[in-house]
């Protein structure tokens, strides 16, 4: 393939600097695409507005084994700095040294910047939010744009919990109308609640603005944090229960917009969330690229449907002239037909 080509080790190329003429090629050539997905919110005084997007940003060029974004002039991040490909000469690879196999080939789209925010966090200076159904409706055109373009693959790394819920509902729409393998992940999720136990001990560290959210930021970009602009708010305890469940609540005092402990959070804690997630977001990538492709949607029944419902098995037993065939009978294929 002539024109912009990955590094030998594979990584990520920015969308935005392939040429049209070579867009063929390059979808051809790649293994997946990437796209960003943050907010613009407020985080509390310490954290800054675009804090989902560092660590969406930050991610997203992990996945392709990239040193991250890193801080311009003007203190804004740029995604593609380190990802690999042509617009970043130093970026890191994501192949395998010991074997001389690249990694996988991506292409990185720009961020998405703007998403619904939660009531608890809509009233905050500098929080942009847009309605939720605005969101599913772009973020379904977004998607599905970038599966036209010629990318079935796409990984989609979230920096925004409550995109969790609209990015999901337009993957869904989207694989209804397009051939498409649609993979979200979430960077928070990256690391177990124990390990941020073992990391910050057993004050509640994940949350909001919290700890955890707050060392990830210094993990990619310190420069951005302002450690000593707030005192600890410790957040209001969860339910004493080891199940799971969704809690949404108009104000969960004690809060500010944020909750946590920030005494916790630094930049060698910043490291471990980044070096520990990206490993494991790369783990997760290698293995679907390496998994067989999807077959294209359909609006047809399933085969041998009829009005009624599917068309009955033919693997059970007959029956015999004393009644039904016993449980335990050989099917056609050699197996009991009993439960597993």
């Amino acid at each position: 393939m002539d024109g912009v080509t990955w590094p030998a080790g594979g990584g990520l190329l920015p969308a935005t600097r392939i040429p049209g003429g070579e867009l063929a090629a390059v979808a051809a050539a790649a293994d997946y695409a990437v796209l960003p997905v943050g907010a613009v919110e407020w985080h509390g005084p310490h954290l800054p507005l675009g804090t989902d997007l560092i660590l969406a940003e930050g991610f997203a060029a992990e996945a392709g084994g990239g040193s991250g974004p890193t801080a311009g002039a003007g203190g804004t991040s740029d995604p593609t700095a380190g990802a690999g490909g042509a617009a970043a000469s130093a970026g890191g690879s994501s192949g395998d040294a010991a074997t001389g196999f690249p990694g996988p080939r991506g292409v990185l789209f720009p961020a998405v910047p703007y998403a619904a925010c939660p009531g608890q966090t809509r009233p905050w200076p500098g929080t942009v939010s847009i309605r939720p159904e605005i969101a599913v409706g772009y973020l379904a055109d977004v998607i599905e744009g970038i599966v036209a373009a010629g990318f079935p693959r796409l990984l989609i790394v979230n920096g925004h919990d409550a995109n969790m819920s609209t990015v999901r509902a337009a993957m869904e729409w989207v694989s209804g109308r397009r051939t498409a393998s649609l993979l979200l992940v979430n960077w928070f999720q990256l690391v177990t609640p124990a390990e941020t136990t073992d990391l910050y001990g057993p004050l509640t560290a994940r949350g909001h603005g919290g700890a955890y959210e707050t060392s990830g930021v210094l993990g990619f970009d310190p420069g951005a944090v302002r450690l000593d602009a707030v005192a600890d708010l410790p957040p209001k305890p969860k339910l004493p229960v080891g199940h799971p469940y969704v809690l949404v609540e108009s104000r969960p005092d004690p809060w500010q917009g944020w909750s946590g402990h920030i005494s916790l959070a630094s930049e060698a804690a910043g490291r471990q969330v980044r070096a520990t997630a990206g490993a494991r977001l790369r783990e997760i990538v290698a293995a679907w690229v390496a998994a067989p492709p999807p077959a294209p949607p359909t609006t047809d029944p399933l085969p041998g449907a009829t009005a009624d419902g599917p068309a009955p098995t033919t693997d059970r037993p007959a029956p015999t002239a004393d009644g039904p065939a016993p449980s335990g009978a050989a099917a056609a294929d050699g197996s009991t037909g009993g439960v597993r």
